[in-house]
């Protein structure tokens, strides 16, 4: 088996100590699992931007760990290059349910329980920005794959919470589209995914531009499934991200 990492690249560029395992109780009841990495050195009265990581289906679980192995590490890694301290959560999908009931686009079972694990996991993001030195102008979410349908179905669900969103390798309902089309949303995915379609980013980015949003659309020639490796590698794409602000 493939040894998880347990340490984190600190924003300062030193080794961060493992991330916090932390479990929050929605309002509902819903129990969730997460990781809480926050900056090194939290200096008096300044704000920091906060970033949602959504992972993908293969991280499910309770081990409170798995969630860590693709995309955090390089997210605060690029983030210490651009000098950007940032607070980050990382919750964890239980084994045998998903971020949404969105799948491809299409519903998985239209006699399926509706999931509530997403609405617990926004509550804990406002939680949060309000228990923690967050600037709320700048609150961000990313996710990859499973976690890639989880970010367009947040922006739906809460579309003025996020100042901007990275979905890699996943998909949505286009017809929510006109709801978040004033958040800055850039989107990636592999041509030759064969897990997750690129369709499925194709019809997300069409439904956006008709709906005048400014999102964009980047698929990698000849990449698979694992998309995010080179998008959370991208120094300009974390820039960018950690660039947008409510107020722009």
């Amino acid at each position: 088996m493939k040894k998880i990492p347990l340490m984190l690249m600190a924003v300062t560029g030193s080794v961060m100590a493992e991330p916090e395992t932390k479990t929050f109780k929605a309002s509902d009841g819903t129990e969730v699992l997460y990781r809480q990495a926050a900056p090194a050195g939290l200096e008096n009265g300044k704000k920091y931007p906060l970033v949602l990581f959504l992972h993908g289906s293969g991280a499910r679980g309770n081990d409170n760990k798995a969630q860590l192995k693709h995309g955090v590490n390089a997210i605060f890694k690029n983030a210490g290059k651009i000098g950007e301290p940032t607070f980050l959560i990382a919750p964890q999908c239980p084994q045998g349910i998903w971020w949404t009931n969105i799948d491809n686009g299409a519903k998985r079972d239209a006699n399926q329980k509706p999931i509530t694990l997403l609405d617990a996991v926004l509550e804990l993001t406002e939680d949060t920005a309000k228990n923690q030195p967050i600037d709320p102008e700048r609150i961000y979410i990313t996710g990859l794959s499973m976690g890639g349908f989880g970010t367009w179905a947040a922006l739906a669900k809460k579309p003025d919470l996020f100042a901007a969103a990275i979905p890699i390798c996943g998909g949505g309902d286009p017809k929510t589209a006109e709801t978040f089309k004033h958040v800055p949303i850039r989107i990636f995915h592999g041509t030759d995914d064969t897990v997750v379609k690129p369709d499925g980013s194709q019809k997300m980015f069409d439904a956006l531009k008709q709906a005048g949003s400014k999102a964009e659309l980047t698929l990698y020639p000849g990449v698979a499934h694992n998309s995010w490796t080179q998008t959370y590698a991208n120094e300009e794409v974390i820039r960018w991200l950690f660039n947008q602000t409510k107020s722009k």
